[in-house]
């Protein structure tokens, strides 16, 4: 656009004046000022022609005069202009078909999303435009093929965010590790995966979502003034276009909306249009899930107890398991001891001395019996010692048995559980591609 909008300031800025007193009334009741439009035209400029083109469509006058003038000076610009300006009155059903596509231009997943496409997508999914802008939003992406450049693993997460690593099914909540193996963390990770991808997706299709249409006001119910709505997409881009924007914002690329839009939180039109378009990769994903609940639980299984690998069977545990384990347990609780060597040189000092005492005194006698004593009460310590090792084992081998004994029962109502979970995830599945199939209709 060549345009020298300092050679008539005073135009200039009757123009910024009447064009944000027009945006104030426009989001406020849908109207334009009581007050005539009270500039100039300046040439080159695509802004008063425009301005006097929305007057004229909201007038129910004949615009096509300042609407030519407009659009040869900055065709793009002006239908942008024209689309939300409408949209934010409320009157999104006077566009004309063509200007969302001159407006929207090329869509394209390795650029960046402007803020006017933007603007007019958020628009169009709050149905500012009817069923038809919409429809033209859903088919600009359709066209991209986002799924075929997406990580499935990135979309997943924005669909159901936080998701725990290991999911401890209702039978291993005693054996809270086993939840962990993987042969037994696979169906249960994929149920409760399937299940939270089910309620998110219950949840952007049966949200109440505002009753929008092209005689809804877009934004604005409480006419507050423009300022304060520059958070606003729709309107931050008409106050750029005018002339009374700040520096636009960084803009995103076309993946980053759309995750932004699937997590939880994000506003609900926009979450049906994104999750339109993640779809595709819902429903495979839907698919493996399923799958992967119908696994059939392994009828043998080595788990851990106490430290010690046990081979599971559906009849008990492995006996050659068990007692390689027993023996392990004995190895480490009842240490090998040497001989009492102290006690016994006690032993032999006090007989010395008890000997030896009628041929000296009966001091030593009594230094004897003191040593005997010694002797004795260090082998007492020893076998206590030794009864308490193997009380300490012999509980450890009871608490091995009965953990094994739990972990086969355990297993047995997991088998049990397997078949509930396969038909609740089969349940699921084929609720979520009736829900994702429903689409952006069911918002």
């Amino acid at each position: 656009m060549s345009t020298d909008l300092t050679a008539n300031p005073q135009a200039t800025t009757e123009l910024h004046r009447y064009a944000e007193a027009l945006l104030a009334h426009l989001a406020a009741n849908g109207t334009v000022p009581p007050t005539a439009p009270a500039f100039d035209d300046i040439p080159g400029d695509w802004l008063p022609p425009a301005v006097q083109a929305l007057v004229a469509i909201l007038a129910g006058d004949d615009p096509l005069e300042p609407l030519s003038r407009a659009a040869g000076r900055d065709q793009q610009r002006t239908a942008l202009f024209l689309c939300l300006a409408l949209a934010v009155a409320g009157h999104g059903s006077r566009i004309h078909a063509s200007w969302l596509g001159t407006a929207f231009g090329e869509l394209s997943v390795d650029q960046p999303v402007t803020h006017g496409q933007r603007s007019l997508w958020l628009a169009a999914a709050r149905g500012a435009y009817g069923p038809a802008g919409k429809i033209f939003v859903l088919r600009k992406l359709d066209a991209l093929g986002v799924p075929d450049h997406a990580d499935q693993r990135q979309w997943v997460q924005a669909v159901v965010p936080g998701e725990p690593t290991v999911v401890v099914p209702v039978s291993l909540i005693d054996f809270p590790e086993m939840a962990e193996i993987p042969e037994l963390a696979r169906p249960a990770q994929a149920a409760a995966r399937l299940a939270r991808l089910r309620a998110r997706c219950t949840e952007i299709t049966s949200t109440r979502q505002a009753e929008h249409d092209s005689s809804t006001p877009l934004t604005n119910s409480t006419g507050s003034p423009v300022t304060a709505w520059a958070e606003d997409e729709p309107l931050a881009v008409l106050r750029s276009l005018i002339g009374l924007g700040g520096p636009s914002g960084p803009m995103a690329s076309l993946t980053s909306h759309l995750l932004d839009d699937l997590r939880p939180g994000a506003d609900p039109h926009l979450a049906a249009i994104a999750l339109h378009v993640a779809a595709p990769l819902l429903r495979g994903l839907a698919e493996e899930l399923e799958n992967d609940c119908r696994l059939t639980p392994p009828a043998t299984l080595t788990v851990t107890l106490l430290g010690h690998h046990i081979l599971l069977r559906p009849e008990g545990p492995d006996d050659e398991s068990l007692a390689e384990a027993e023996a392990a347990i004995v190895a480490e609780g009842m240490h090998p001891r040497r001989p009492p060597w102290a006690a016994i040189l006690l032993i032999v000092a006090g007989v010395c001395c008890l000997a030896g005492a009628p041929l000296t005194s009966w001091l030593l006698a009594g230094t004897g019996a003191a040593l005997l004593g010694l002797a004795g009460w260090r082998l007492w310590q020893r076998r206590k010692t030794v009864e308490s090792d193997a009380k300490y084992v012999a509980a450890r081998i009871a608490e091995l048995r009965e953990l094994a004994d739990g972990a086969v029962w355990a297993l047995h109502a997991y088998a049990r559980e397997a078949e509930a979970r396969a038909k609740q995830a089969a349940d699921d599945s084929a609720e979520l591609t009736r829900l994702i199939r429903r689409g952006p209709r069911a918002a």
